[in-house]
């Protein structure tokens, strides 16, 4: 069994080195090798990877910045608990008001390259969703899959012309834990599903259209996700 820090070593070495570290860590908060609420120890993180403990604390800043750690005075950081059915509940409920009305206001200002970049990602999560299925319930299984979902959300948050509104949806990316719930449950195919859907209403230009098939997409994800957490 390969240790976190054969991972990190296999890594290419054309990236920065704080990205690979960023990568690393990651890894090993999605696959709970650091537990949820348990500490992420920048000395000990930097021993796995054989690493300095520079890049490690940058990227702790970082995952900080993105929800997936938490930094408290004189304890340093620990990895954000997961959700439960109650924040599940709250995420959502966050997702159906903001989400359906990017989609709605981000159709005045699309552009054919943008419809082109959301077209490639949609293609993207098709194969990187089937690709996933044969892979395990370890985050570089799907990882790509997750990548190319919170690309196609942020474009289209992006569009909507309301730089507020775009940091609030993207800072909900930070509950990636759930993605390990699309493949365990098989539901990815359905989330790509959707996608095309909000695409062909974005294409349209109807504003209407594309709020109601983010709602949509937003409603049928949370009834989905609720009964992978139920089963977790």
């Amino acid at each position: 069994m390969s240790s976190p820090g054969d991972v990190f070593r296999r890594l290419p070495a054309r990236r920065a080195l704080v990205d690979d570290v960023y990568d690393a860590v990651l890894g090993l908060l999605m696959d709970q090798v650091i537990e949820p609420g348990a500490r992420a120890s920048i000395d000990g993180i930097a021993r796995q990877l054989d690493v300095s403990p520079t890049p490690v604390r940058e990227a702790l800043a970082r995952l900080e910045s993105e929800g997936l750690v938490v930094k408290k005075a004189l304890k340093g950081y620990t990895a954000s608990p997961l959700l439960d059915a109650e924040g599940l509940r709250q995420l959502y409920e966050m997702r159906r008001l903001l989400e359906p009305a990017a989609a709605g206001l981000a159709v005045a200002h699309m552009t054919p390259k943008a419809l082109e970049e959301l077209t490639r990602l949609a293609a993207a999560m098709h194969v990187s969703g089937e690709a996933s299925q044969s892979g395990g319930d370890r985050f570089q299984d799907y990882r790509d899959f997750a990548d190319h979902d919170a690309e196609f959300h942020r474009l289209i948050a992006e569009h909507a012309g309301n730089e507020l509104l775009v940091d609030a949806i993207v800072r909900l990316r930070s509950h990636m834990h759930l993605y390990r719930l699309y493949f365990k449950h098989g539901i990815a195919e359905d989330t790509s599903g959707e996608h095309e859907a909000v695409l062909v209403a974005l294409r349209s230009g109807d504003a209407a259209a594309a709020e109601a098939a983010m709602l949509a997409h937003i409603t049928n994800s949370y009834e989905r996700m609720s009964v992978g957490l139920a089963d977790d």
